[in-house]
């Protein structure tokens, strides 16, 4: 064997790798300066917090005309920033979260219609926050 033939072949033992080669470098500066632009012009500082995101349960005790709201888990939330509305559109006070001295964390409850209410209809919690507002967790009645 010659040692020539070792490093020369004919064109049906040629191997596609150069090509390969070149579709994976091409790839490779695309991404580079997608993620570079990005930084650049700042495009991910744009990226919002959006509303808390956090589990709640709503809940209806035995007998009774009351309507109780949970936060079961998830992001702690602000009371300010939390208000419940009912489908007249009547906005409900949510200052007074038991279990929470300031921020609302998993656990804490609010009694949203108490007894000497009539209970009915869609009731939601509100979070405004930010220039923004969020329907957190909705309960029909």
């Amino acid at each position: 064997m010659k040692i020539t033939e070792l490093f020369t072949a004919d064109d049906s033992e040629r191997a596609v790798s150069p090509v390969i080669g070149v579709i994976l470098m091409v790839a490779i500066t695309v991404i580079l300066a997608a993620v570079i632009g990005t930084f650049v012009l700042g495009l991910g500082d744009q990226v919002q917090q959006t509303s808390p995101n956090a589990q709640w349960n709503w809940d209806e005790p035995d007998s009774s005309a009351k309507l109780i709201v949970t936060h079961e888990g998830g992001d702690s939330v602000d009371p300010a920033d939390l208000s419940f509305t009912n489908d007249a559109g009547n906005s409900i006070n949510s200052d007074t979260w038991s279990g929470s001295t300031s921020d609302v964390t998993a656990g804490s409850s609010y009694t949203v219609v108490s007894s000497s209410e009539t209970l009915g209809g869609t009731y939601r919690l509100i979070w405004s926050g930010d220039g923004q507002s969020s329907t957190l967790s909705t309960y029909e009645a």
